[in-house]
């Protein structure tokens, strides 16, 4: 028996550091996996789909993203289940039960809003433990291990959502999912394959038959490896093989970079003009160093160049630590007289400490160099 494992989809989700126009291609990735998702399900020959949690990012969103986004499940040629998580929670306001979801939900698109087992094909069975509420006050996959008992004959996969504690140990939360209860569940039988959501990184738990599938498209710098969905196998003696299918198609990475000199300016330019993708690619740099004038105005000409192409390019002052250094070799060649050399004297004996002053200063050296 084969199935496809994903999860954290956060369909309608917004990232402030995005242009409108980035924003628009950024939602349109995620509906793009789902397509995917669809070709491999048909591709690998899976009966069905499991989304273990956070299908969408919020349970209040516009009818567009309800309907766009069932309009894409509609297009995968299996079963999808969905398993509503800590930001789709299954409440009186939950976007499952809201007007477009009803209207627009799909026959092969099912909710799983109860827990407990689900027999979703002869001898196969998901074990369902949604989440009703954002932060649930005990252990919701460790409540439905100790609910089963072994059954011969049949598949059974846990469909969960959370942290578990080998991984994130918080022992002041009560809905961290212990590893231990379901290892055991694993080794007597109860169930066969431990399908999880919330974390945003594809990842194994303990080299046991536990995985979170990661996202299929990345949201944040902090995740190691999302962009990945798993197709899993449970074969004739139970034993679960996954094997990860990459759709992601954007990309996030924080970076510092060690600023001292124009050739390692320069340098930099060429890194930045080698990714690849950049106009799906979120880049926040750190940048750390000590610069003339006349190398940190290149420097903000490139940085200023690679903004129109990167879907965000920023570079935040927290992350940085950038010196500029006023000599006369950065204003001989310029020529100035008069008010702007009056100011170009009171900016150089300013900044040595002050960074805005520093700002201003090479903002200065680029407007009159741009006029020469």
């Amino acid at each position: 028996m084969r199935f496809l494992h994903t999860a954290d989809w956060q369909l309608g989700m917004t990232r402030h550091f995005l242009s409108a126009e980035a924003q628009a291609r950024f939602s349109d990735a995620r509906l793009a996996a789902i397509r995917e998702i669809g070709k491999i399900a048909a591709e690998q020959g899976c009966e069905f789909v499991v989304v273990c949690g956070d299908v969408f990012d919020a349970n209040l969103l516009s009818p567009q993203v309800v309907g766009r986004a069932l309009e894409a499940m509609r297009s995968i040629p299996v079963p999808v289940y969905l398993l509503p998580g800590n930001h789709d929670t299954i409440d009186a306001g939950s976007v499952y039960r809201s007007a477009p979801f009803t209207r627009g939900c799909p026959p092969n698109v099912h909710v799983l809003a109860e827990p407990g087992v689900h027999e979703v094909a002869s001898g196969v069975e998901l074990v369902a433990a949604p989440l009703k509420v954002k932060h649930p006050l005990t252990d919701l996959p460790g409540n439905q291990c100790a609910t089963l008992t072994a059954r011969t004959g049949v598949r059974r996969i846990l469909v969960g959502h959370g942290a578990v504690d080998s991984l994130s140990p918080d022992p002041g939360n009560p809905a961290t999912i212990r590893v231990g209860a379901l290892a055991d569940a694993l080794s007597d039988g109860r169930v066969h394959y431990v399908a999880l959501g919330d974390r945003h990184s594809t990842t194994q738990v303990d080299g046991l038959a536990i995985w979170y599938s990661g996202a299929p498209e990345p949201t944040d710098f902090t995740e190691t490896d999302p962009g990945n969905v798993l197709v899993v196998d449970l074969d004739r003696d139970l034993e679960a093989k996954v094997t990860s299918h990459r759709i992601g198609t954007w990309s996030f990475l924080a970076a510092e970079r060690h600023l001292n000199s124009a050739a390692e300016v320069e340098e930099f330019g060429r890194w930045l003009a080698g990714f690849p993708d950049k106009d799906r690619t979120v880049l926040k740099l750190g940048l750390v160093g000590t610069l003339s004038v006349g190398a940190h105005a290149q420097l903000e000409d490139l940085i200023e160049k690679h903004r129109e192409v990167f879907a965000s390019l920023e570079v935040p002052g927290r992350r940085s630590d950038l010196a500029v250094l006023a000599g006369d070799q950065d204003f001989a060649e310029l020529g100035l007289s008069g008010f702007a050399a009056t100011a170009m004297t009171e900016l150089v004996g300013a900044a040595a400490g002050d960074p805005t002053a520093q700002d201003a200063l090479s903002l200065l050296y680029r407007l009159v160099r741009s006029e020469a």
